[in-house]
């Protein structure tokens, strides 16, 4: 589903964020992507969205390479990514519909389909009936599940994290990462990026770890060291 091959990122103020990546997320996997602030996860994650090219190397995301991906396609390949922030991004002017709905608008989706793909992820989120509801009288647990909604309503195949859980307590990171869980259970290919090294060894899944840029644990194909090893 995700492959980097040899990949690097430099951005134009000269930082190397990736130096040489290589890893594989097989489809239908759930894999956490851990390493300390400024490690190059979020690189990681940008480059799997096209929200960035590489600077050399190949990304193949479900079999399309992005470094020379038409900027036509593009707004259609990123239609298949959905990307969880860990500030949410919402629209705070705006009810919780017209957020989770904002994708299908960008698609040109008809309002009967809209509506029900906005109920429906609404649905799996838990908050259905919130559709009016404006994201400042929101927790702020609802408001990640409104953005975890928005994420997954145009019914991505692959689902992106960046530090999902960041800003929340044990219980409601706890019923965050489920839902994700639930998520992957129908087939969709999750990656978490975090720093929450419980977190990943509660899961109990595959965690990819990256240091200045780089792959801990050499090829993709090598065993990577534990999260207790690592510590």
């Amino acid at each position: 589903m995700i492959t980097f091959q040899s990949v690097a990122k430099r951005y134009r103020n000269g930082r190397e964020a990736l130096s040489s990546v290589s890893l594989h997320v097989a489809p239908g996997e759930m894999v956490f992507l851990t390493g300390r602030s400024g490690a190059g996860k979020s690189t990681v994650l940008k480059l799997i969205a096209l929200l960035e090219r590489p600077t050399r190397g190949q990304v193949i995301v479900a079999g399309e390479r992005t470094a020379k991906l038409p900027a036509r396609r593009v707004p259609a390949f990123r239609r298949r990514v959905g990307v969880v922030f860990q500030d949410h991004r919402l629209l705070i002017d705006r009810p919780v519909f017209d957020n989770v709905a904002l994708p299908l608008i960008v698609a040109g989706s008809s309002l009967k389909e809209m509506g029900k793909r906005v109920r429906a992820a609404l649905d799996q989120v838990g908050l259905l009936g919130s559709e009016r509801v404006l994201p400042s009288e929101l927790s702020v647990g609802e408001q990640q599940r409104v953005g975890i909604a928005r994420a997954i309503v145009s019914r991505p195949p692959i689902l992106i994290a960046d530090e999902p859980t960041g800003n929340l307590d044990p219980v409601l990171a706890a019923e965050v990462m489920t839902l994700f869980r639930r998520l992957n259970e129908v087939g969709v290919t999750v990656i978490v990026a975090t720093h929450d090294l419980h977190l990943v060894q509660e899961s109990g899944l595959r965690a990819i770890v990256i240091e200045n840029g780089r792959i801990a644990g050499g090829e993709p194909e090598t065993a990577l060291p534990t999260i207790e090893a690592r510590r």
